[in-house]
């Protein structure tokens, strides 16, 4: 294997050393899928992305996404970060929009003067709901954590994700995954992610707090999740959670890990159809080579 440059960046971070760390490694197009895996293992964060080639194809960047267990077809964080490293290392830092080719299909990522980067995410699919019950002995609350004024569902925006509404900031505190009963739940489900938010928040200027769990990709926990949050977004507009079918929110996550997160949420349906869009910033902190 000849020498491959990396970049470590933290995204969905509003400083240095906050939000979801993502590797991101370039000239990839002679790694073998074996190799991009062992390397997402020995890098160990959530998400490591591959970028095939530093010139376009289709009008687009070809990228795999890798977690520590397995390749994915989509995740944000990724996305967001890949983006930005495309932008700033190959393209002077001076493009509006870059397109990513993932197995999902293409994600456009636009930039923004403010130094936000939003990503639009494909239309939501909605699957299955399920009795509170069930999550709350998987999480470790009570049925009486979870808001029964909304569904626990299945919500896929490219990679789906349990949505679980919970009532109060102390319910997603204490939040805490019973390994067996949840790899034995997830088994022949079509979700393996869970997500459980709620409308209270640690910082008064963010308007819900989110975890995610996804030990079946080998993340007990998740600092920063776009993929989920996206879900999430989705999710809010279809069951009128705000009481409108408009959103424009902040969402934080990663605060009971010590990663600080800040994801950005607009989305809307029109027609039956709903648009998702989810933003935040992606802050360069490291680079080098592997050998």
């Amino acid at each position: 294997m000849n020498k491959l440059p990396f970049y470590i960046v933290d995204v969905f971070a509003e400083t240095k050393y906050a939000g979801n760390q993502l590797a991101v490694f370039r000239k990839a197009k002679g790694l073998s899928g074996e190799e991009m895996q062992q390397i997402a293992r020995e890098i160990n964060f959530s998400e490591t992305t591959f970028i095939l080639s530093d010139e376009p194809r289709d009008g687009g960047y070809d990228v795999r996404i890798f977690t520590p267990g397995e390749e994915v077809p989509f995740a944000g964080h990724p996305t967001l970060g890949t983006a930005h490293i495309i932008r700033s290392e190959f393209l002077n830092g001076k493009a509006e929009e870059v397109t990513l080719n993932l197995k999902v299909g293409k994600i456009p990522v636009a930039f923004a003067r403010d130094g936000y980067s939003w990503m639009r995410q494909i239309e939501p699919e909605f699957g299955k709901q399920h009795p509170p019950a069930v999550l709350a002995t998987i999480l470790g609350i009570t049925v009486s954590d979870i808001d029964d004024r909304f569904p626990v569902q299945e919500v896929s925006t490219g990679l789906p994700f349990f949505i679980v509404p919970l009532k109060t900031l102390v319910a997603l505190k204490k939040a805490k995954i019973d390994r067996d009963k949840y790899f034995a739940f997830i088994k022949d489900s079509w979700a393996k992610g869970i997500l459980v938010f709620s409308p209270q928040a640690h910082e008064a200027r963010n308007d819900i707090s989110v975890r995610v769990f996804v030990d079946c990709f080998g993340i007990p926990e998740d600092p920063a999740t776009g993929s989920g949050n996206g879900c999430l977004a989705g999710y809010l507009v279809k069951h009128r959670y705000f009481g409108s079918e408009r959103i424009d929110i902040r969402s934080e996550q990663g605060y009971e890990i010590g990663r600080p997160s800040l994801l950005l949420l607009k989305a809307d349906e029109q027609a039956g159809s709903i648009r998702i869009s989810v933003g935040g910033k992606a802050l360069t902190v490291a680079k080098g080579e592997f050998l």
